[in-house]
């Protein structure tokens, strides 16, 4: 039997909720402050910052998300 490398469907589906209940709002959090120190920018420029780290903040944590909302492959069919 091969050793299986990585978190295990349970570890991965835990950390998702983990990232998404409390990493989640402390980067929101962080954003919106980061956001406050600089002057008002255009609108434009604003929604385009907003935007991108909606996408920078989930790519570090891409490898926990994937395939989470799936069956877990290590169960037996039923």
């Amino acid at each position: 039997m091969a050793d299986k490398q990585g978190l295990s469907y349970k570890a991965r589906r835990r950390w998702a909720l983990v990232i998404l209940l409390v990493g989640m709002p402390v980067y929101i959090v962080a954003a919106v402050t980061v956001m406050n120190w600089l002057d008002r920018p255009p609108l434009w420029l604003e929604l385009v910052v907003y935007v991108a780290l909606g996408v920078v903040w989930v790519l570090p944590f891409k490898f926990v998300f994937r395939g989470v909302g799936q069956q877990d492959p290590d169960a037996g069919t039923d």
